[in-house]
């Protein structure tokens, strides 16, 4: 099936009040998992790459290349609607290539910025995305990393500044903070819903949350009525698939078939059984993006 675009993906998650997932791949494992989730549900979905933990001359030097070629692979193959996002990069010429390589969405956070710099930096991604036919997604208010201790007050998004950020960008979507965090694997985020609410009547544009991982399940029906039609999942799937490996490595004994065990792709095949895990996980987000 050939690539959707994302404008066109969360049109139609707007219109029939659900939401389109993204989950966050790393490798081939992580990336056939999601897509063979979002099959069994038939549902919408969202494939793609980040950048933002990654080490950055090994990314720029080939895995920008590697991830476009296995998303490309991935989407062509995919039997629901798939788009591809180049997620989270740091540069405009990570930006430039993603296009190039054939990424049909890019976002570069420049939300720590202020203002002014913020969009005169997505204005430019946005005039680069635009010429290939791609669409973007821009970051307004700081998303905050769970594992850190924040001393001060997050920045969230502010209403009055998402309106002009958005005529002055003419960004496709945009990520919001309200409460939301990176990397939270215990507990649950604390979701500002009103906030929520006061953005959206500030815009029509389509609105994002990052940081999935942490949202309270009871939460995510009525940010979809607020407006959101995208969520970002990433870090609980890593999780899960590191305390699969190291479950089933620590019950091995010390004679094994290395061939087996390790990348036969059958059911003794430890990552094979983390990849499963995955998918177990993405279906029970999807479950919660397109309840009605």
């Amino acid at each position: 099936m050939p690539l959707v675009s994302m404008k066109e993906l969360l049109e139609d998650a707007l219109r029939n009040k659900y939401a389109v997932g993204y989950f966050e791949s790393w490798n081939l494992d992580s990336l056939e998992a999601v897509l063979e989730a979002a099959e069994e549900k038939s549902s919408p979905i969202i494939i793609g790459f980040g950048a933002s933990s990654l080490d950055q001359d090994w990314f720029d030097h080939r895995g920008l290349k590697f991830f476009a070629a296995l998303g490309k692979m991935a989407a062509k193959e995919s039997k629901v609607p798939t788009g591809l996002i180049l997620n989270e990069v740091k540069t405009l010429n990570q930006v430039k290539f993603g296009l190039e390589y054939g990424f049909n969405t890019v976002m570069m956070d420049s939300s720590h910025l202020p203002l002014e710099k913020n969009i005169e930096i997505t204005k430019e991604v946005v005039g680069m995305a635009h010429t290939f036919g791609a669409s973007v997604e821009a970051q307004l208010g700081m998303v905050p990393d769970a594992s850190e201790k924040q001393r001060e007050k997050p920045s969230f998004t502010k209403p009055e500044e998402t309106k002009i950020f958005v005529e002055e960008t003419k960004v496709d979507a945009l990520s919001i903070s309200v409460g939301n965090e990176h990397l939270r694997t215990e507990g649950k985020s604390e979701i500002n819903f009103d906030l929520i609410e006061r953005i959206h009547t500030t815009t029509d544009t389509f609105l994002v949350i990052h940081g999935g991982s942490g949202l309270p399940p009871e939460g995510i029906k009525k940010m979809i009525d607020f407006g959101i039609t995208k969520f970002n999942i990433g870090t609980i799937l890593k999780k899960v698939y590191y305390e699969t490996i190291k479950r089933e490595c620590e019950h091995l004994g010390e004679n094994i078939d290395y061939q087996l065990y390790v990348g036969s792709r059958k059911l003794e095949d430890i990552f094979f059984l983390a990849r499963e895990r995955i998918k177990d996980e993405v279906k029970k987000f999807i479950d919660l993006f397109l309840q009605k």
